[in-house]
């Protein structure tokens, strides 16, 4: 019944009323049913514009063929940490103040556990009355202290991710595992915490954050070789140096072909470890299922950031502001959400949150900078950002550049302010103090353009039409009329400064 009203409302009104009537609908449906439960898979490093969600057979026919595929859907910090942060507490960098992965840059530091931390996504819900449980890597510099507030059960990953050999914190002690592939445990700490919920009537929240298939890309021992002959996917701005494009790109070399073979290895990796994941994803499903809590349960798969391997001859990393870093993939199922459908609005990392509160019917605090997707998930069937003359977002992309890593075997000083150069990767370095950049990802009726300015010696800017250029391989800022740069300098400006959803919603740019 609810449903066929938001389709005549999304025929009859008004845009900004059919949101207001379908918002005001779903939390009143809401508190007449029970609370649902939710289920949260977040992978590390996973692209997806270059395929990366292929391997992953059962998470895309058990999620989005029996829920919506987000199309648009973007971190908004191409980088572990600062994704993360953005991810639990919905806000943007520049005011959880997490800035990369560093100590130095904010990950895990104290304004984290003070100020924003305490606040987060998981003490809202468990404050609600929800069982939260967390198995995974957490954030970068968390080094296992203490329990991070908000969570029943906790199972975090000491550092960055690893495959075997790490330490866990456990909830109130500290554990090593050796030869133990971390996703299958995480997979059977999840299995567990469902089944001891048989008799249990409150509502869960269930986050598991696999370490695949970020470095060192270490498939489960079943999966190695599943995936051999497989080479990376050779895009058109594939080890092609551009002379446009900011300093870290333009001034490197094409990538050799003894680098290109260890990078055809690892693309073939990063599948195959998330082979195992795909099984995660499944087994919690059909737990779910075997319970009768599934048609209950909303269902989120994401991905923390993008990530590129060739393209612009960089060879594997993120933190770059183009499509392969900063799209991710974004499949929902849930109460209310037609199958197999996709939704084209676009949704940042930073709308998981308020979205997620609106499923248990929790206020969105104002202090949150992204906006519930639930009314277009729930249309998804009925309704199309591209095709609404009215429909414009604008998104924030921020990076700032990680320095100070010195490598003797590569043809640089330390003065030079570079990060990660190795012999893998031949001394092309992944970052650098000058890989900071504030960017806009502009939609609206027939407009999707990314414009970035890089905090340099240069000023530097980048620009591009990305529905006629998709892999961004002409830098046509010196095309923009004067007035053109200015309004989006102007959004920008806005952008690095909003605080909370209201003042977030850029009003410049149409």
């Amino acid at each position: 019944m609810l449903k066929h009203l938001f389709k005549w409302i999304f025929k009859t009104s008004a845009i900004r009323m059919k949101f207001l009537l379908i918002t005001a609908l779903i939390n009143c449906a809401a508190y007449a049913q029970q609370a649902p439960n939710i289920v949260f898979f977040l992978s590390d490093d996973q692209d997806l514009y270059l395929h990366g969600m292929k391997p992953m057979h059962q998470t895309q026919r058990l999620i989005g063929t029996r829920g919506t595929t987000l199309t648009n859907a973007f971190t908004t910090s191409p980088l572990c940490c600062p994704s993360r942060a953005s991810l639990l507490s919905g806000m943007y960098a520049h005011n959880h103040r997490t800035f990369n992965n560093s100590a130095s840059g904010g990950c895990n530091g104290m304004h984290w556990r003070k100020h924003i931390e305490p606040e987060a996504l998981p003490v809202l819900l468990q404050r609600k009355g929800y069982e939260t449980f967390f198995a995974g890597k957490y954030l970068n510099e968390y080094k296992g202290r203490e329990v991070p507030p908000g969570w029943n059960e906790f199972y975090g990953l000491h550092g960055n991710s690893r495959y075997y050999n790490y330490t866990l914190r456990e909830n109130a002690h500290n554990k090593t595992y050796g030869y133990v592939y971390l996703t299958d445990l995480l997979r059977k700490r999840a299995l567990k915490f469902i089944n001891e919920r048989v008799n249990n009537s409150k509502p869960f929240f269930l986050m598991l954050a696999p370490p695949a298939p970020h470095h060192p890309f270490t498939p489960a021992e079943r999966h190695q070789g599943l995936f051999d002959g497989i080479t990376a996917l050779k895009t058109p701005n594939f080890n092609k140096v551009f002379k446009d494009k900011h300093w870290l790109l333009a001034n490197f070399e094409k990538i050799p072909n003894i680098t290109l073979d260890i990078m055809d290895i690892y693309f073939q990796k990063r599948w195959e470890s998330l082979l195992a994941v795909d099984e995660m994803v499944a087994a919690v499903i059909k737990r779910l299922d075997r319970q009768n809590q599934l048609e209950n349960t909303y269902i989120v798969y994401t991905s923390d950031n993008g990530y590129h391997i060739g393209q612009f001859a960089q060879p594997f990393d993120k933190r770059q502001p183009y499509e392969t870093d900063i799209r991710v993939p974004l499949l929902i199922r849930g109460p209310q959400i037609s199958p197999g459908t996709s939704v084209k609005a676009v949704a940042g990392l930073i709308d998981l949150a308020p979205t997620i509160l609106e499923w248990a019917s929790i206020p969105h605090p104002a202090r949150m900078d992204g906006q519930s997707l639930q009314p277009f998930l729930v249309n998804s069937d009925v309704y199309d950002a591209a095709m609404d003359k009215t429909y414009r977002r604008s998104l924030l992309i921020q990076h700032h550049g990680e320095v100070d890593t010195y490598n003797s075997l590569c043809p640089w000083g330390r003065d030079d302010r570079l990060y990660e150069c190795n012999w893998e990767a031949d001394c092309h370095c992944q970052d650098a103090w000058n890989n900071t950049y504030s960017c806009v990802r502009h939609f609206s009726y027939q407009v999707n353009r990314l414009y970035c300015e890089f905090s340099d010696r240069e000023n530097f800017v980048e620009a591009y039409e990305v529905d006629k250029d998709i892999y961004q391989m002409n830098n046509n800022v010196n095309e923009w009329l004067p007035i053109e740069r200015g309004l989006y300098s102007l959004a920008l400006a806005n952008l690095t400064r909003c605080a909370g959803a209201a003042s977030c919603a850029d009003i410049i740019l149409k």
